[in-house]
């Protein structure tokens, strides 16, 4: 998938996903070239929705209790390359091309600490 005008969610597609007790879904957001993992956030139908619409990530954020859109305040945008969903239908998977860093501390991948 190139476009975010390819991808389409049907509602068959849509009702096979199994949102959690609190109405979320993990979302596992991956550089579609490099095809590094650059953080989890969650989903909920509405932000799943807008990410279709606007083509960039837009998330629930559970401790604000409210909606953010990837780069609005940092410039960093996720422009979104194809959305995946896993085996058991419980976690999302977002390639996206990431626009500086994906962490909001300023490094390119939320994960950049190793358990010793």
């Amino acid at each position: 998938m190139s476009k975010i005008e390819d991808i389409k969610i049907t509602r068959r597609t849509l009702n096979q996903l199994k949102f959690n007790e609190s109405g979320l879904i993990p979302a596992i957001i991956q550089d579609d070239r490099t095809k590094d993992v650059l953080m989890l956030a969650y989903m909920n139908i509405d932000s799943l929705k807008q990410t279709l619409k606007i083509g960039k990530t837009c998330f629930w954020s559970r401790s604000r209790k409210e909606y953010w859109v990837k780069g609005m305040t940092s410039g960093n945008f996720q422009f979104v390359k194809g959305i995946f969903y896993d085996c058991d239908a419980d976690t999302l998977l977002i390639k996206v091309r990431q626009v500086g860093a994906a962490c909001h501390t300023n490094r390119k991948s939320c994960f950049y600490r190793r358990l010793k």
